[in-house]
């Protein structure tokens, strides 16, 4: 038998867990204050539009729906950004962020693009960008990014290895609302970035994910791509529409490349068809149609727009929540003499996005789950979307009670 996936497999022990106060925070899918699965309504309005248009069900081109790829372009860039105006970006529909990471690993594969066949990828990530570079023939090897012991990123070391490894190697980057962490570099930590990765001439891959739904707004969550593109770096990029537009089931991405040409773009596009005819030959079509809709209509956009950082600003209200009472239950459990010292969980507020990296070790993850029936990775990371106030007291108790005991 293979071993159960590492996030999904939790999952599915959760859901045969009959237990009536049982908490799932494995799978990075957003739950309203109810603890149920939320579709948006912008999402609910343009699928009745595109429903009432009587479209038909035909095969897309191979590298997508044209309206689809054109507006995602606009989201990952900026619509006013130079780089549209030089028709330089070859680019396909995918199957979800993940179907671009595969597009990403196999296209560096077949092409020899990789170093030594290595990709650098951060030393916590999520863990099927190391399945699918495998699967395509890569090397993963880790660059420094976290330091465990004090919650923060590790960003002496993560520039200390950028600088130590071969020119021109291949690193991944998460562009926003890093997974499993939470923990992104300031604006100020992107551009030395950039800089150090430019001068190195390293070949840059961003998995972005979470645009819009990692601060609530898209083009701050842009950011850290948008940079690299303006400091001259030709990237490529995987988006995703599951986080952001609820797309989960509809499995609906992108997957580009920035090139120096219209003509190499061209060519490149040529290669990308090839590529995914073998794979899957073309990509899903109803969920690319809903995004068209919603980015084509001004007051649908605004709408999304308010429904991506409502969905950011409960994530963040549950953080704070979660902290003040961990914290107090910390205090009130802790032994006059000190002899139980009270960690500090000031991390829980200063990440962003979907997850939190608690910092609880694996025994105190496996007494979550036996004990209390609270679901999390191994590794300790919370989907934030899946605490509420209905089950928030129950889960700070839980966790005083395995941090004291």
């Amino acid at each position: 038998m293979a071993p159960i996936d590492k996030i999904l497999g939790i999952n599915d022990q959760c859901k045969a867990d009959t237990f009536p106060l049982k908490v799932n925070l494995c799978v990075g899918a957003y739950r309203d204050e109810k603890g149920n699965s939320v579709v948006l309504k912008s999402v609910r309005e343009a699928e009745h539009r595109v429903i009432g248009k009587k479209l038909d069900k035909e095969y897309t081109a191979i590298t997508g729906l044209p309206s689809f790829v054109e507006k995602a372009i606009e989201l990952a860039y900026g619509r006013d950004g130079d780089i549209l105006s030089t028709d330089c970006i070859a680019a396909t529909q995918s199957i979800s962020g993940t179907g671009g990471c595969r597009l990403m690993a196999e296209f560096v594969a077949t092409f020899s693009l990789a170093k030594n066949r290595k990709i650098h990828i951060p030393s916590l990530t999520w863990p099927n960008h190391i399945t699918l570079s495998n699967n395509a023939g890569l090397i993963p090897v880790t660059y420094k990014y976290y330091n465990i012991q004090e919650c923060r990123i590790d960003f002496t070391g993560m520039v200390e290895d950028i600088r130590a490894a071969e020119d021109g190697s291949l690193f991944m980057l998460h562009a926003c609302a890093h997974n499993p962490t939470g923990c992104d570099p300031t604006r100020e930590q992107w551009d030395e970035l950039s800089a150090i990765m430019k001068a190195k001439r390293h070949m840059i891959f961003f998995d972005l994910a979470y645009q819009g739904f990692a601060s609530g707004d898209p083009e701050r969550d842009a950011y850290s791509v948008r940079k690299f593109v303006q400091d001259g770096h030709q990237i490529m990029l995987s988006q995703s529409f599951a986080k952001n537009f609820g797309l989960y089931g509809e499995r609906t991405g992108l997957f580009s490349i920035v090139t120096a040409s219209a003509e190499e773009a061209e060519r490149v596009n040529s290669q990308l068809k090839v590529m995914v005819r073998g794979m899957y030959s073309n990509p899903p079509i109803h969920g690319a149609r809903i995004v068209v809709e919603i980015l084509s209509d001004p007051a649908l956009k605004s709408l999304w727009l308010s429904e991506c950082k409502g969905m950011a600003d409960r994530i963040q209200s549950m953080r704070l929540s979660l902290r003040q009472k961990v914290e107090a239950g910390m205090l009130a459990a802790t032994p006059i003499d000190g002899s139980k010292s009270r960690k500090n969980w000031s991390h829980i507020t200063e990440q962003i996005g979907m997850f939190c990296y608690t910092g609880l070790s694996l025994e105190q993850v496996l007494r979550l789950r036996s004990e209390f029936h609270v679901y999390c990775t191994d590794d300790g990371r919370f989907s934030m979307a899946g605490v509420n106030e209905s089950n928030i007291d129950y889960l700070s108790h839980a966790m005083v009670s395995v941090c004291m005991t």
